[in-house]
């Protein structure tokens, strides 16, 4: 077996983040897959010479100024397909969710829709979001193989993962509605394998550009998740979250998630 680094990182404009992601890919950690998500970029202005410069092959999907989501890999993918593939697909839907296969391991990089207000029709979206997640699993993959959801998946799953969650009960990524909505995609089978190997306080992936000195004060959420089937997460040494890269010129406000697996 080998080990391969996966990881995923909402860069809230690849274009504005060209210089994060370079310093994240030239590293001594670098990974073999960097799953991206809103890189508000429409197809042809994806910037493919960047990444094969790096030495890394790219699929992708975007739309202009919003959304957009894309696998870059050391190793091109056997296979890559946007979208759910359930006959629903919108353009929303396509730039929101990217499939890709490497032999026999799967990884699905999604943009979790992030709701808005528990009131609106964007609230409602994301629970069908959620739903038609669970329905692709059952529909196109097995718990017996090697399968990784990662992304920004705009929940955060334990009070653990916001900080004072006690004031954040209404929250679209908090509330009990949401939760649930994750939680029947996760009995599929999956293991949260960032609380695997970070189960401690504290460790989050999301610093709001809003909070004054929120990453230094560590005032931050965890809705970046890395969620892998129980064959793949028993494969699963460690898992890391890049702080040093919010901390960069004009960051994303979120960092890069990495999970080293043997597959």
């Amino acid at each position: 077996m080998e080990k391969m680094k996966i990881a995923t990182f909402n860069v809230n404009s690849l274009k504005a983040r060209l210089p994060i992601v370079e310093r994240f890919l030239s590293g001594e950690d670098s990974p073999d897959i960097l799953c991206l998500q809103e890189t508000k970029c429409r197809d042809e202005e994806f910037p493919v010479s960047f990444f094969s410069d790096l030495g890394y092959s790219c699929a992708f999907r975007g739309m202009k100024s919003y959304n957009g989501v894309a696998v870059v890999s050391r190793t091109k993918p056997d296979e890559a397909v946007s979208g759910f593939g359930d006959g629903e697909d919108s353009e929303q839907d396509r730039a929101r969710l990217i499939r890709a296969r490497f032999g026999d391991l799967n990884v699905v990089c999604a943009y979790v829709p992030q709701g808005k207000e528990v009131s609106s029709a964007d609230f409602q979206y994301k629970k069908r979001f959620l739903s038609r997640s669970r329905a692709l699993f059952d529909r196109d993959y097995s718990q017996s193989g090697k399968l990784l959801w990662t992304g920004d998946i705009n929940v955060a799953m334990l009070d653990i993962d916001v900080t004072h969650p006690e004031n954040k009960r209404d929250h679209v990524c908090v509330c009990e509605e949401v939760r649930e909505a994750l939680a029947g995609v996760l009995s599929w089978g999956f293991v949260d394998v960032f609380r695997k190997h970070l189960p401690q306080p504290g460790e989050f992936t999301f610093w709001d550009y809003r909070v004054k000195g929120a990453l230094e004060r560590n005032i931050g959420w965890r809705i970046d998740h890395m969620f892998a089937s129980p064959p793949l997460a028993e494969r699963s040494e460690s898992v890391r979250v890049a702080r040093g890269l919010r901390a960069m010129d004009r960051p994303s406000d979120h960092t890069a998630v990495t999970g080293v697996f043997e597959v």
